[in-house]
């Protein structure tokens, strides 16, 4: 038996202003007939490379535990380092920071985006590449 992912869902208490919020971080864009509009209960926007998608639903419950599934994202073209500085300006919150966890600069930082959902940053590919 196979399945295969239709979209990555987030839990919140504002899908419209969470999935702005995210849209510039990943660069993602409204879903075509989609109605991503304020105060709707569910708001979906995607990669328009890729197609992946992100599902904004907005639930009662308060967020009281880290995260057990977050997203990974890592610079297009920004250095690791530049992309932490862009990403809270744009209101991300430092959470715990590992960049040096193996002594060597080569680990992550982690996030919480406005409502608190972790996510972790990486280093970019090129810096991958050095």
């Amino acid at each position: 038996m196979t399945s295969f992912v239709s979209h990555t869902t987030i839990d919140c208490r504002n899908a419209y202003e969470l999935s702005e919020w995210w849209k510039p971080v990943l660069g993602y864009v409204d879903l075509d007939g989609d109605p991503n509009l304020p105060g709707h209960e569910e708001c979906l926007i995607r990669d328009p490379e890729t197609g992946h998608q992100l599902l904004f639903i907005e639930v009662p419950d308060e967020k009281t535990v880290k995260n057990r599934v977050h997203l990974d994202i890592r610079p297009c073209s920004a250095r690791r380092d530049e992309e932490l500085e862009t990403l809270l300006a744009h209101g991300a919150t430092l959470v715990a920071d590992h960049r040096d966890i193996r002594g060597d600069g080569t680990g992550w930082v982690t996030l919480a985006d406005p409502e608190g959902n972790e996510f972790c940053l990486l280093r970019s590919d090129a810096e991958l590449a050095r």
